[in-house]
């Protein structure tokens, strides 16, 4: 394998790599997941006043369990549908193709 196809392989390893880090799904189902842990355990330890002002609906509870749910369903889709960022001949046809109007 000459050195420029072992560079070549390399940037593409790189790139796939950057193109899962910076998944945004990871980002908001990270985010999302983290919150509704707190809102949950905030919901779990509210007290009898903080009832009293919501109506007797524990609005810290389900808030933090609604976020939870959607914070993983993210993480779970990224994990499900990974990204795959495009080859170099995918993106060499992409560069000779006419512009779509």
């Amino acid at each position: 394998m000459s050195d420029l196809q072992r560079e070549v392989s390399e940037l593409e390893r790189t790139s796939a790599t950057a193109a899962r880090l910076f998944d945004i799904r990871l980002i908001i189902g990270g985010l999302f997941t983290v919150y509704g842990v707190i809102v949950t355990v905030a919901g779990f330890t509210a007290s009898d006043a903080d009832l009293k002002k919501a109506e007797d609906i524990n609005i810290n509870l389900w808030t933090g369990l609604g976020m939870l749910v959607l914070g993983l369903f993210f993480l779970a889709w990224m994990k499900l549908r990974p990204v795959i960022p495009p080859t170099a001949e995918e993106l060499a046809a992409a560069e000779d193709a006419p512009p779509a109007h």
